[in-house]
């Protein structure tokens, strides 16, 4: 058993991930995946999170090809809608949830709107809000005209956030949320990606649509905008770039 502690000043930042992965796991089940894994939760508290023990080993093609696989069937289950029920965490800041019906509408005000809302240069604040303003409704139907069917995101599915022992991959530290499932993809590749196994298992079962490139800029400033809030100035030139990109929509 692995125990997890709260690092964060968050009281509740443990029950979020435990109801993630709970979601996570019911999908697997669901979907019939058997090479990908979730931890089981044993118990949570303020403080810990008591959970499967994973015997950590370095990926193969295979592992990857299971991943890939396994992902894009549990991106295959029908949802009913967009965001979450509750807020919860991305990274170390809170992550902006409401149910709603319109997922272009949602990205724009939950995710790219509140973490420009975070920053705390107000020149830079006030440049980013005033792009969202003027361009905002034009994307946001972009978005909704080129999003698929609502379903599962592990939300923050970078390559720290997988781990794999000698048979299987194992999701882990989700920030849940409901929406398009090119928004997981997207952050795969932000850090260098997952290897071209992962991506064709993944297509063989969910082929990405035409416009995944335009879609992934857009998507990732998300966690680009995050980054910055979380860790400063490294990441503004790649905000500004994607800024720049939807100011010309």
């Amino acid at each position: 058993m692995h125990t997890k502690r709260n690092d964060t000043r968050y009281a509740n930042a443990l029950y979020c991930e435990a109801e993630g992965l709970e979601l996570l796991r019911e999908a697997v089940t669901l979907a019939g995946v058997t090479e990908l894994k979730v931890p089981e939760v044993f118990s949570v508290s303020d403080g810990q999170l008591q959970m499967t023990e994973v015997d950590a080993s370095s990926p193969s093609d295979t592992l990857f090809r299971a991943l890939g696989k396994g992902l894009a069937l549990i991106h295959r289950l029908p949802q009913s809608h967009v965001g979450f029920h509750r807020d919860n965490y991305i990274g170390l800041n809170p992550q902006k949830n409401c149910e709603s019906d319109n997922w272009g509408e949602f990205f724009l005000e939950y995710r790219l709107g509140y973490q420009v809302g975070m920053i705390s240069d107000a020149r830079l604040r006030e440049q980013f809000s005033e792009v969202l303003h003027l361009k905002g409704d034009i994307l946001a139907a972009w978005l909704n005209e080129h999003a698929g069917a609502p379903a599962l995101l592990h939300g923050d599915l970078w390559s720290g956030n997988v781990i794999f022992d000698r048979v299987s991959s194992w999701l882990i530290d989700p920030a849940v949320y409901y929406g398009d499932s090119e928004a997981d993809l997207a952050m795969t590749e932000m850090f260098g990606g997952f290897g071209k196994p992962f991506y064709q298992a993944y297509e063989a079962v969910r082929p990405l649509s035409g416009l995944y490139g335009r879609k992934r800029e857009i998507y990732n400033l998300y966690h680009f905008l995050n980054h910055y809030n979380l860790f400063g100035g490294a990441y503004l030139a790649s905000c500004q770039k994607v800024f720049n990109s939807i100011n010309n929509l």
